[in-house]
């Protein structure tokens, strides 16, 4: 579906872009989802877990900012994986409002066990592009993300 929009020309190419990428992304994420939920995890948790696995552990404003959550959803997701053992929450000894989060020796051995499946999934999905298309994607996501919230 592209715009019905009846604007300028500038406008109906960027809303007509837009569209295509929102859907697309809503597309992937929904087949993502659904991989995920047979591991009993949704994306937000998948993605902690996987982002304490490959960086270590982190505060939860850290990994709100790498996941691009806010800090509510962060502590709803983190209270989760707490509660289901994959987690834990350590106080920083030298600032007694401050903990980290790291993986649980159970968290560890879910996601080494459920990352490889997850990686061979999304390769699948990607698929549909062309090695280069995907490069070229990745490329022009990164511009778009850089220009929309420069950092």
């Amino acid at each position: 579906m592209s715009t019905r929009h009846k604007g300028n020309p500038e406008q109906v190419r960027a809303l007509d872009a837009y569209i295509k990428l929102a859907r697309a992304a809503d597309s992937v994420s929904l087949t993502i989802s659904r991989s995920l939920a047979q591991s009993g995890l949704t994306e937000s948790q998948f993605g902690v877990l996987e982002a304490l696995m490959h960086i270590g552990p982190m505060r939860p404003c850290e990994l709100a900012s790498k996941l691009l959550t806010s800090g509510a959803n962060m502590t709803t997701v983190a209270d989760n994986l707490e509660k289901r053992g994959l987690i834990s929450r350590e106080k920083i000894p030298e600032d007694r409002r401050s903990f980290t989060i790291r993986l649980t020796e159970e968290g560890k051995q879910l996601i080494t066990g459920i990352f490889p499946r997850h990686a061979e999934f999304i390769t699948v999905q990607m698929s549909a592009l062309e090695p280069s298309e995907q490069e070229a994607l990745g490329a022009l996501c990164r511009k778009l993300g850089k220009a929309v919230n420069p950092k």
